[in-house]
């Protein structure tokens, strides 16, 4: 689907609230790349982000999923506007080990109010990426400065 930013300075807006959301930076989580409807992130896997059996914590997956989300909505949304999670729904395919996390997150549903956005999390193991979980999410569309 070809989208078409409403603010053409989505990038630094990305950026700025990457920049701003101290419990992503908290666990590493970085953007990778972003583009209208769209945005990469990735995650150098820590024992922090493990569980007790040593695979990567469902809430870690869930987090990077949800975030990469929000920036995948708010690449289209106008000055002003930033995105907020209303709903999300995440599907475990398999357990995550390996050196990194790779999310990739693509916008199925803009609009004016809510959007829809699927986020698909890898692993990565040496060179090979495995498909972790998926994520779909709505993303609210917020004022400035109204939370609402």
């Amino acid at each position: 689907m070809a989208v078409t930013p409403r603010n053409e300075n989505y990038e630094s807006v990305i950026r700025e609230i990457f920049s701003r959301a101290q419990f992503i930076e908290e666990l590493g989580i970085k953007l990778v790349r972003v583009a209208p409807g769209e945005a990469e992130t990735s995650l150098e896997i820590r024992d922090a982000h493990r569980q007790q059996d040593g695979f990567v914590h469902a809430g870690v997956q869930a987090t990077i999923a949800d975030h990469t989300g929000g920036a995948a909505a708010a690449t289209l949304f106008a000055v002003g506007q930033y995105p907020l999670s209303a709903e999300f729904k995440i599907n475990f395919l398999r357990v995550a080990d390996g050196t990194s996390l790779i999310c990739r997150s693509k916008v199925l549903k803009p609009g004016k109010t809510l959007s829809v956005v699927e986020s698909e999390v890898y692993s990565v193991v040496g060179s090979e990426e495995k498909l972790v979980s998926k994520a779909t999410l709505t993303i609210a569309i917020v004022e400035a400065g109204t939370g609402a």
